[in-house]
């Protein structure tokens, strides 16, 4: 995992989580290494896919439980909508429960064309891999 960081991805996939120890390896990852987003994958489902961001995942990857391939074959587009607007609400309602959602000051932001670089305070990079993509 460490050597797939240091590769320079924005994000690092756990898989198959749910093989490996589930939430709580995800957890147990989150504590030793909090500068890695992790993306649970393999074995999420509509019961897990909140425990997952809340044990520290930054994402989930789901296959089949979101899509599944009889409703492929069946044409069943609103079914496969349904489930991806639940497991959205699961994620959403977990994430939360971490960090309640802010109020957006309406009207108090600047267009684009009017910000300027702060030379000052660079941009501070996403983490320190060997900075290849």
């Amino acid at each position: 995992m460490i050597a797939a960081w240091e590769a320079g991805p924005d994000f690092v996939k756990i898989f198959p989580c749910a093989d490996v120890g589930g939430e709580r390896y995800i957890r147990d990852l989150h504590a030793a290494l909090p500068q890695i987003p992790l993306i649970a994958a393999g074995g999420v489902n509509q019961q897990t896919a909140g425990t997952y961001i809340l044990a520290g995942a930054t994402a989930i990857g789901v296959g089949h439980e979101l899509i599944p391939p009889e409703a492929i074959e069946r044409r069943q587009a609103k079914r496969i909508k349904e489930l991806s607007v639940r497991f959205a609400r699961f994620v959403k309602a977990a994430r939360e429960r971490i960090e309640p959602p802010r109020e957006v000051a309406v009207g108090k932001f600047k267009k684009i064309e009017e910000c300027e670089t702060d030379e000052a305070s660079p941009a501070k990079p996403a983490h320190k891999g060997n900075g290849q993509r």
